[in-house]
């Protein structure tokens, strides 16, 4: 896909951080925005203040009746949908935490929105976009923390991204059969740790996912407070970086999504490594 001009794009998660970075270059580039996402009061805001056409509407990704009303909205506004960003993410403040220690709605939360997000996305939009018969791509958000390696630190965001990927891959094998008009790919953001709002998405958590115990002091509110407590390298990467990177990637119709970068490829090596060996994983910590 060459040009975004008068293509149809929705992204989820698309008021803030890497989502609302990709709405604006989108737009800027000429294609027609449909921000979604389950901040309904940001939405009104994000749509004004970015260029071009820019719809806002609200979605709740862990809801498949949701996802399937955004679908119906954008199908009947716009006839189409060419771009598909299944990108709504959250964090779970999980630093350090054993996997036995976390309770059990900590994963529901995670997983619905991280992977059924997704599923949720692919399952509503995706055959319509076939039907159409129109070139279409759906980008599916995973992360180098679970989607090429799990860090220890958080276990429900790693076990949630290392899904997305699974997903990913299938979905590419599937659309191949399909005719290769809609494909797919997956984004990793990076090369270095992304500098969003993503560690507060728990003060913001809805009422079905709250713990019955009370609410703990989370170990990082923020990307620099994440470097400080997992020893991670001291270098953020702008939203903006990753969302240029994104559709230069979809241009030359990537599926791989991934920056180059030397700790990047030394996570891969070291993994097929030790995989080819059949060795024990190194410590993480």
């Amino acid at each position: 896909m060459e040009s975004f001009a008068g293509r149809v794009a929705v992204v989820t998660g698309g008021a803030s951080g890497v989502g609302r970075a990709l709405a604006e270059q989108l737009a800027a580039a000429g294609a027609r925005v449909v921000v979604a996402d389950i901040d309904a009061a940001k939405l009104d805001t994000v749509a004004a203040e970015l260029p071009g056409a820019v719809t806002g509407i609200a979605v709740d990704v862990t809801k498949e009746a949701s996802v399937e009303a955004l679908a119906d909205q954008v199908f009947d506004r716009f006839g189409a949908v060419h771009l598909l960003f299944n990108n709504a993410g959250v964090g779970l403040g999980e630093a350090k935490k054993t996997i036995w220690s976390l309770p059990a709605n900590d994963w529901h939360w995670g997983i619905d929105v991280n992977v059924m997000g997704v599923v949720h996305g692919i399952k509503a939009f995706v055959p319509r976009m076939l039907a159409s018969g129109e070139e279409g791509v759906v980008i599916n958000t995973s992360s180098t923390n679970g989607g090429l390696r799990s860090l220890p630190n958080t276990p429900i965001y790693a076990a949630t991204k290392a899904a997305v990927t699974s997903i990913s891959e299938v979905l590419h094998q599937q659309l191949l059969r399909e005719g290769g008009a809609v494909r797919a790919a997956v984004l990793f953001p990076g090369p270095h740790t992304v500098n969003t709002a993503i560690m507060a998405s728990r003060l913001v958590r809805p009422r079905d996912y709250a713990g019955a115990e009370p609410e703990e002091p989370v170990a990082y509110r923020t990307m620099q407070d994440l470097l400080k407590t997992t020893g991670l390298q001291m270098q953020l990467t702008e939203p903006e970086e990753v969302a240029s990177f994104a559709l230069e990637g979809v241009r030359n119709g990537r599926f791989w999504l991934l920056p180059e970068s030397e700790e990047g490829d030394r996570m891969i090596r070291s993994r097929t490594e030790t995989l080819l060996a059949r060795a024990n994983p190194a410590s993480a910590w």
